[in-house]
């Protein structure tokens, strides 16, 4: 029998999903085959509309072996696992004459846990367990909750908290579920063969596609324990968001809010003296925290490093004590026991990271207005551990629209831990070649020069690091009315973006919709539904907007996202490249800002009819020697710096978008 070429199942996957075939697309699956068939690695950037997901899932699904795809964003996991993956399967299954199988995993916490369920929840105040259930009352949000998922535990086939429709809060969903850390286990649980995490576990061990998320990934890489199935392929789509992921997961913190949870709930299960060495230990540390300051700790203060070692050693007894004592009086004693313990570990674990002092981490004090004083520590870098994790045993294809930056991939590619594209290089350890990989451009089925025009408001004066900028909010409101509204305005801070919404709303007759003032679903829902109202927020609308048509017709920066010159870590790695002979601000700031400003303006043309303009009111766009880098990571759009131009094309593009009745 004839195996099946890329050509016939790719062409048999778009005609399932009612889509064409692009030359992107074509490309894509073939450069994905090609990595897959010689277990090399590859980096590709396909824009917007080229319809990557097929481009290497159709190649994964002939593989034939299992393959493991990872995303970003919760979103795009569930169109993989309940659009595009159905539908593809259904398609290749008469080509393939098999029928792959597709699994989702996800960490332990988004499952519902029965054994929380039904035998209630470690209570901290008395030994034992209490039912939420009963506790709560059926009037309130909690109540109204915790009934809504009993019911659900009956119904539910997966236990997975986004297949619950409308969630729950965080606080009704932790009643009914565990961290890996605080799982009995399933020999050990009266619930074990049910388990909704092990189910999930188990359909993956079985599945051809395993869907996950960068944060899973990420913790199978670092933990060392296998979460994962075995796998030789790896996809990684959202590719320009796993550095920040990982680096999240690789994050360890540590408040006196939970090293008083983590005493509490050990002080019942241990001798007297272990437990008061620990509430010693935590009261110390709670008092240091009072005068904590923001910023980064580049030596560890000698009061803080007494206080991180009191605590290593204290809770280090305390897992001894737990481990080693039983009491018969403590209901359901495994539970209690377990989730003290995962709470104590979890202090050891970030105290004693912190006192060893690596030249490798980045120590910080932060202060949130609501939650108080924490102590971080991250890595300083996170790219020798993705190198030696995730690119030693496998071919690893890594995909999004924004991986070249400044022309080229090799700074995507240095974060991930490889060598400029196409040389094998040493890291300075004798023997330890970085992977070699290829980088793939398939373009983008939009023509961007025709569909946008990019421009840079050059006559303004340089945003500076405080204050309103008067000379912004003129140009922003010139711009917004010659729109008609359809403006999505990303800003480099919460407060920006807050006071042009305030300025806005009483100059312009056009509705001014802010971030935080509705759940992000509903201004979306709000903003793409009436083509004359304005969108305003921070970060997560620089990557999480999706409306194509005439709703987003404008997409203005309000300055180029650097990072704060006061974060701690993005200061650490800028002053560490600077040490090793590197330009630390193009590897650092620049890089980071490239890839922020290619998704928000990626924001613009979703569709082949999309027109419109993005508009950065930054001058050093087009003035600073760095300018023409953070160009040439946008898409290809006219450009210029006539602010009269763009007027007289934003009154055009409205004025067509309204004959059409838009």
């Amino acid at each position: 029998m004839t195996k099946p070429s890329l050509t016939e199942l790719l062409h048999a996957a778009v005609a399932a999903v009612g889509g064409t075939e692009r030359p992107g697309q074509v490309a894509m699956a073939e450069a994905v085959a090609s990595a897959i068939d010689d277990s090399s690695h590859l980096l590709v950037q396909a824009g917007t509309g080229t319809g990557k997901s097929l481009g290497y899932l159709v190649p994964a699904l002939a593989h034939g072996e299992r393959v493991v795809v990872a995303t970003a964003t919760l979103a795009l996991q569930r169109q993989l696992v309940e659009r595009d993956l159905p539908r593809t399967v259904e398609a290749l299954h008469p080509v393939l004459r098999r029928r792959p199988e597709f699994a989702m995993l996800k960490g332990r916490s988004n499952y519902l846990c029965l054994h929380r369920l039904h035998e209630g929840v470690p209570q901290e105040e008395e030994e034992g367990l209490f039912d939420p259930f009963e506790a709560a009352t059926p009037t309130s949000k909690l109540g109204t909750d915790l009934l809504r998922l009993r019911d659900w535990s009956d119904e539910t086939e997966t236990g997975d908290r986004d297949d619950l429709t409308p969630g729950v809060s965080d606080r009704a969903w932790s009643q009914v579920s565990v961290s890996s850390r605080e799982c009995l286990g399933a020999s050990r649980c009266a619930y074990g063969q049910e388990c909704f995490a092990e189910l999930a576990k188990e359909r993956a061990r079985l599945a051809d596609v395993v869907v996950t998320n960068h944060a899973l990934l990420a913790i199978d890489a670092i933990e060392g324990a296998p979460i994962l199935p075995s796998h030789e392929v790896l996809i990684v789509d959202e590719a320009h968001e796993l550095v920040s992921r990982v680096t999240g997961v690789a994050t360890g913190e540590l408040t006196p809010g939970q090293v008083n949870r983590a005493v509490r709930r050990a002080a019942k299960l241990v001798n007297e003296k272990a437990a008061d060495a620990l509430q010693t230990a935590a009261e110390t540390f709670e008092g240091l925290m009072e005068l904590a300051l923001p910023g980064r700790l580049e030596t560890i203060p000698e009061d803080l490093e007494y206080a991180l070692a009191a605590l290593r050693d204290a809770s280090r007894t305390v897992i001894s004590a737990i481990g080693a004592t039983r009491d018969k009086s403590v209901q359901d004693e495994d539970a209690v026991r377990k989730q003290a313990l995962a709470s104590v570990e979890s202090i050891h674990t970030v105290a004693e990271r912190i006192t060893q002092r690596s030249e490798y981490d980045v120590v910080w004090y932060e202060r949130h207005d609501r939650f108080g004083a924490s102590l971080r520590v991250a890595p300083l870098s996170v790219s020798g551990l993705l190198r030696e994790k995730l690119f030693a045993d496998r071919s690893v294809t890594l995909t999004s629209a924004t991986l070249k930056l400044g022309g080229d991939f090799n700074g995507v590619g240095a974060s991930l831990g490889l060598a400029p594209e196409g040389t094998a290089g040493v890291d300075g350890t004798p023997g330890a070649d970085l992977p070699v990989w290829k980088g793939v451009d398939v373009g983008s089925p939009f023509d961007y020069p025709k569909q946008g025009i990019l421009y840079v408001a050059r006559h303004l004066n340089n945003p500076g690091r405080e204050g309103t900028r008067a000379d912004m909010t003129d140009e922003l409101a010139e711009l917004v009315e010659a729109a008609g509204g359809r403006t999505l305005g990303l800003f480099s801070s919460m407060r920006a973006a807050r006071a042009a919404a305030e300025e806005l709303r009483g100059r312009l007759d056009v509705p001014v919709l802010l971030q935080g003032e509705e759940t992000l679903g509903e201004l979306i829902k709000n903003f793409a539904a009436d083509p004359r109202t304005c969108l305003f927020g921070t970060l997560s609308l620089w990557q999480g907007v999706d409306v194509p048509g005439p709703s987003c017709q404008l997409v203005v920066m309000d300055r180029i996202p650097f990072p704060r010159p006061d974060d701690p870590l993005m200061s650490a790695r800028q002053k560490a490249v600077e040490e090793a002979g590197g330009n630390g601000f193009m590897a650092v700031a620049a890089t980071h800002s490239a890839l922020l400003m290619a998704q928000g303006a990626g924001r613009l043309v979703r569709a082949t009819g999309d027109r419109g303009v993005v508009a950065v009111l930054d001058p050093r766009l087009a003035t600073a020697r760095y300018g023409s880098y953070l160009r040439a990571s946008l898409p290809d759009f006219w450009y210029t710096t006539d602010r009269n131009q763009v007027r007289r094309s934003l009154a055009a593009i409205d004025e067509a978008a309204r004959a059409e009745g838009k």
